[in-house]
């Protein structure tokens, strides 16, 4: 599998990210993933220590292998593009809904 499509799916650049800063276990891994199904997180996290991104620790907790972890390094001015696009959305609270126009019956 070509490395953009790998990273290209869904959920598979959100699991290296997280563990970019620590090893989590697949429960922990997968309520920072929103919830994700365990079968998708299970079919991408194999695909990832496939691709030699992920490997396990002794403990069975996931982690970036070091190949992984070199990967941070491009992703991190992805990062930092992403935390400026989110301070110029608006937040939801200053979502304004639209005027219902429509006569009250």
């Amino acid at each position: 599998m070509a490395a953009m499509d790998l990273l290209g799916r869904r959920w598979a650049l959100r699991i290296l990210w997280e563990l970019r800063q620590e090893p989590l276990g697949a429960r922990a891994l997968r309520s920072r993933c929103d919830q994700m199904s365990s079968s998708v997180l299970y079919e991408r996290l194999g695909e990832l220590t496939e691709a030699g991104l992920v490997a396990q620790d002794d403990s069975g907790a996931y982690l970036l292998s070091g190949l992984g972890m070199s990967l941070g390094s491009a992703l991190e001015p992805l990062g930092a593009w992403a935390a400026r696009w989110a301070q110029s959305q608006p937040a939801t609270d200053d979502v304004q809904e639209p005027a219902d126009d429509r006569p009250q019956v």
